[in-house]
């Protein structure tokens, strides 16, 4: 699980596009407690989530024609610009071009060969999320995508990720963790997607936030007019998930995990 002792390769930022960001502040307010803060009248109405004080992610207002509602994860990275590149010679793209943020680090949006978006963070004075790991906040991602041997090596030339494999109910498990670092280290996995899936558009990343009743957070997003794409589900030694979506159409998972219940 993500801490926030972040190392390259690692998780180190998230932030959520929507068509309306008080609505999204409300929504996010009542499932895990956060608050909205504007980072200010220069930042473009970007602004943070915040949980205790702590900011958990960001997140910003656009219109669904220029940016369809997602959460988009970010990658530490020592160099933005060489990361830029090495996504671009494995045959990936730029989609924002590596800049300075206000003093606080530079950030790049890439899409990685299968057009998958994704961010990279060169940390500055900001060097990530303040909170991960704990109810509320990111614990976890995966990547969905058509062809998981593809994917693990296009995040291995570009951020350095290392895989392992782990045998789960139904098929295998692809894990994820920072080059060097160990599976101890582990911080997500890849997920190959499903016919339902592609059918819904295409591949992605998902963050997944630590709750303390996951049951009672999917009935919660119902309520608030969100949606649950995979329900409430069980696995041994891992946790009880589920898959949702706020109000706008953005995708997300919470769990209660296993070593959280223990």
């Amino acid at each position: 699980m993500l801490t926030t002792r972040f190392v390259d390769g690692a998780p180190n930022w998230l932030d959520v596009t929507t068509p309306d960001i008080d609505g999204a502040g409300s929504f996010y307010g009542a499932l895990f407690g956060w608050e909205f803060r504007s980072a200010g009248p220069d930042a473009g109405g970007y602004g943070f989530f915040q949980l205790g004080g702590r900011t958990v992610a960001g997140g910003m207002q656009a219109d669904a024609q220029q940016a369809p509602p997602a959460w988009t994860v970010y990658f530490q990275s020592a160099d933005a610009g060489a990361t830029a590149r090495a996504a671009e010679a494995a045959h990936g793209k730029v989609l924002v071009k590596p800049m300075d943020v206000m003093g606080q680090g530079h950030m790049a949006v890439l899409a990685d060969q299968a057009g998958v978006p994704f961010g990279v963070w060169q940390p500055g004075r900001t060097v990530g999320v303040e909170v991960a790991g704990e109810p509320g906040s990111l614990c976890w991602v995966e990547l969905y995508t058509r062809d998981v041997a593809a994917g693990a090596a296009f995040y291995h030339k570009v951020l350095g990720l290392e895989t392992s494999s782990t045998a789960f109910p139904g098929g295998t498990y692809t894990c994820v963790n920072p080059a060097g670092a160990g599976e101890d280290s582990m911080f997500g996995g890849i997920m190959p997607l499903t016919d339902g899936d592609a059918a819904q558009g295409r591949p992605y990343w998902l963050p997944y936030f630590e709750v303390e009743d996951t049951d009672a957070v999917v009935a919660k997003t119902r309520q608030l007019g969100g949606a649950v794409r995979m329900p409430a589900t069980t696995m041994a030694g891992v946790g009880r998930m589920a898959q949702l979506t706020d109000p706008y159409g953005a995708r997300f998972a919470v769990i209660r995990s296993a070593s959280q219940q223990g």
